[in-house]
């Protein structure tokens, strides 16, 4: 991230670009608009500077993550659900794809468990269909 100096810099660069050598309308007003740009850049870092008491900090609020974490678990077991739901129908070579995916993620001690779900229940939709 630029300091409020750094932005100044760059503001100032496109201010020479301005000054120094004739440039179409176009340029120019590209130029006059990075200017402004990298400017209010520099303004906004001194304002967060001087308020930086004024502003909201990011707090540890421990009830919505583990709110959120359990929102993330139960869309995660929907995902999960629905996939083994369709898993006989899903091409060979993703179903290694997504067996090599979950085995990754979780431990290597799960791989074995999974496995052996997946081949108990591959025919499963068959079944009931």
């Amino acid at each position: 991230m630029f300091t409020a100096e750094q932005y100044r810099a760059k503001a100032a660069e496109f201010r020479a670009f301005l000054t120094n050598t004739p440039r179409s309308p176009k340029e120019t007003r590209e130029f006059r608009d990075l200017e402004q740009t990298y400017t209010t850049l520099a303004e906004n870092e001194e304002w967060m500077a001087v308020h930086i008491d004024k502003t909201t900090q990011r707090r540890k609020n421990y009830d919505n993550r583990t709110a959120l974490v359990e929102e993330e678990e139960q869309i995660l077991k929907c995902l999960g659900a629905a996939v083994l739901m369709r898993w006989n129908t899903v091409p060979t070579k993703l179903q290694r794809e997504l067996f090599d995916c979950a085995s990754t993620i979780g431990d290597l001690q799960q791989t074995t468990p999974l496995a052996r779900f997946l081949h108990n229940h591959k025919n499963d939709e068959q079944k009931s269909g």
